[in-house]
This record gives structure tokens, C-alpha cells and sequence, in this order.
């Protein structure tokens, strides 16, 4: 108990460092360059409490939970002893041995990324703002295909050890055919879905994943190999919802025209 009260004080404690840069430039601002009082100080100065006090139990959790499991399964699903029982030929160990890696990376990145406090708040608001032409739930699945997607492919590419930068390339070479020919009020959006998608639930999962795998695969390094998830996770939400967008309106110009057939 003592230690675990200690790790308590010392992580927030390191949290507080790190806040502190921001709340000074937040309240420099507001009283020398705005020149007005906070509204409602006590409150604002309740919520950076509760601020510091759950990121330091995030950051805990972190340690002590999520980046563990991610390991644990990584190291799981690459045991050769694993592997061998559905091996297409015994003795033999071939990247398609591994699908339930891949099945497992899918499934965890959709259920992160539907999790995800940030995509949630962004498809709300693109929601509203459209008035209702976008669909918030549409938006977060399109997001979580692109980012499951995403991460499967990475996880192949960490198995099979080939380069990242091929995999980068033709992903953003996708990205920018897609651009010329997307609606243009879902570009930006799509764009910023990419981003909003490695945040706090995804980001702790998906590197311990891409750590364990590299350190469980033989002959591949946690430093060359184990990172390059997040770049996955990041690109293909980007095609999803531009090929989203792309399909609802190919539906919608069907359905204009067989209105206007009749």
C-alpha cells in the first residue's frame, strides 16, 4: 500500500512539472496580455486538480496495466510453440502462420479506436456542424476500420520485416488521389481524423503491441521494428473516411437519379 501511495505522489508530483509550463502561459496570458480576471477561478483551479490527478492515475494505469497486456499478448500470440499448431507445414514458420496476431491487432484497434474520448468529441461536433449530413456513428466506425486496418498491416510489416517507408509512401499516395476526387468539405475532417484517432486510449495499446511483437519475432529489433504503429493508425483513417464519403455520395447521386427516372 505504501508503495503504491508512493508511486501515486511521485507521478503526480512529475505531472505537476509538466502542467506547470502550461498553466503559466495560460494564466500569463490571460493577466498580462488580455489583462481580465479568470471567470469562475475556484472552479478552473478545482479542474486542474482533477487534471493532475487523473493524468498521474492514467500514467499509472499505463504502466501497471495496459503497456503489460499489450506485451503479455504480443508474446503470447508469438510463442513458437503457439505458432507451430497451426503451422501450414511443420517446423516451418511463414508470416501467414501469424493471423491470429493479425486478427488480434485488427480487433483491438477497432475497439481503442471506438473508445476513443477524441474521435467521439470531433464526430459530435462534425455532426452538428453538418447538421446531421454527418453521421456520428458512420464516422467513428469508417475511423476504426481505417485505424484496425492500419494496425494489421503493421503488424504484418513487423513480422515480415519489410521497410516502412514503402508501406508510408503508397498509403499517402492513395491519400492524395483520393483528395482530387473526395466532396471537399470532408477533406479536412478526414484529415484531422488521422490525428484525433492516437490519442489516450489507442496510443498505450498499440505501442506495447508493436514492442512485444518486434521483441517476440525472431530477428527483428524493438528499436528498427517495434515502432511505426502509430504512423498506421494515423494514415489509413484518413483513406476510410474519404472512401466513407466517396461511397455516400455515389449513393446519393443513385438515388437522385432514380427520383428523377420516375
Amino acid at each position: 500500500m505504501n508503495e503504491t501511495l508512493q508511486l501515486i505522489v511521485d507521478t503526480t508530483l512529475t505531472m505537476m512539472r509538466d502542467v506547470l509550463p502550461i498553466a503559466a502561459i495560460i494564466f500569463g496570458f490571460q493577466f498580462l496580455v488580455i489583462r481580465r480576471p479568470v471567470p469562475n477561478l475556484k472552479k478552473v483551479l478545482i479542474g486542474f486538480a482533477y487534471v493532475l490527478l487523473g493524468l498521474s492515475l492514467f500514467l499509472i494505469g499505463l504502466e501497471q496495466a495496459l503497456f503489460p497486456i499489450g506485451k503479455l499478448m504480443a508474446e503470447q500470440l508469438t510463442d513458437p510453440a503457439f505458432i507451430a499448431q497451426g503451422a501450414a507445414q511443420p517446423g516451418i514458420i511463414r508470416w501467414y502462420d501469424y493471423v491470429w496476431v493479425y486478427v488480434f491487432a485488427f480487433a483491438i484497434g477497432f475497439s481503442t479506436t471506438l473508445a476513443e474520448p477524441s474521435l467521439i468529441a470531433v464526430a459530435i461536433k462534425a455532426g452538428k456542424v453538418s447538421g446531421g449530413a454527418i453521421s456520428v456513428w458512420g464516422l467513428r466506425v469508417a475511423v476504426a476500420i481505417g485505424v484496425a486496418f492500419g494496425i494489421a498491416l503493421g503488424s504484418y510489416r513487423i513480422i515480415t520485416g519489410t521497410p516502412l517507408h514503402y508501406y508510408i509512401i503508397a498509403g499517402y499516395v492513395v491519400v492524395i488521389v483520393q483528395t482530387i476526387y473526395v466532396p471537399k468539405p470532408i477533406v479536412a475532417l478526414a484529415y484531422d481524423s488521422g490525428g484525433v484517432t492516437t490519442s489516450t486510449v489507442t496510443v498505450p495499446l498499440v505501442t506495447a503491441l508493436g514492442l512485444g511483437l518486434a521483441s517476440a519475432v525472431p530477428g527483428r529489433s524493438a528499436m528498427l521494428d517495434g515502432f511505426g504503429l502509430i504512423a498506421f493508425a494515423s494514415l489509413f483513417p484518413i483513406i476510410t473516411v474519404m472512401g466513407y464519403a466517396q461511397l455516400s455520395e455515389s449513393r446519393a447521386r443513385r438515388e437522385r437519379n432514380a427520383t428523377e427516372e420516375v
